[in-house]
């Protein structure tokens, strides 16, 4: 006999009830962690979304710019969205967009020193937050612990393009 037919069934019923608590503190995570982003954005004068922007060309620029379509695939948003406040980051400094020169479809994002330079003021307060958000992690556990994550955000991911077919 499997274990499955073994199961009791009440201890299926209490594993749904830890997946719904579970879920609910992601999504409550979720929400500070925008509520974050929010206080970084405005310490820049710019939105939340324009602040993601920001870090993800941060974290992706190895000196040759990002395409659009690479942040917006980070971001899970539409290129348009990019490109429209991506814009709007131009206009105040804090990027440059430039046209491929291997194909003039593709627009390259790039930080500019304005944009390193107040992102890096802010970057000893995130690390002070950073350490205290952090504190009951040791190294070794933090990075299994994200390695989980990773695992159930591909999991996730999955998951949805299933029920998209099935739909």
């Amino acid at each position: 006999m499997d274990l499955a037919k073994r199961a009791d069934p009440s201890d299926a019923a209490k594993n749904q009830e830890v997946i719904k608590r579970f879920t609910w503190e992601v999504a409550s995570i979720n929400v500070y962690l925008q509520e974050l982003r929010y206080f970084w954005a405005k310490a820049l004068g710019i939105s939340g979304p324009q602040w993601m922007i920001l870090t993800a060309l941060a974290d992706l620029d190895q000196g040759e710019g990002v395409p659009v379509k690479v942040v917006s695939k980070m971001l899970h948003v539409d290129p348009s969205f990019v490109t429209t406040q991506s814009k709007l980051l131009e206009k105040k400094g804090f990027m440059r967009r430039k046209t491929s020169v291997d194909d003039a479809r593709i627009v390259q994002m790039s930080l500019t020193d304005k944009a390193y330079k107040q992102m890096a003021n802010l970057a000893s307060q995130q690390e002070t937050l950073s350490d205290f958000i952090f504190a009951d992690f040791r190294d070794r556990e933090l990075a299994a612990f994200t390695a989980k994550l990773t695992s159930l955000k591909n999991r996730l991911e999955k998951a949805c393009l299933k029920v998209a077919i099935d739909l």
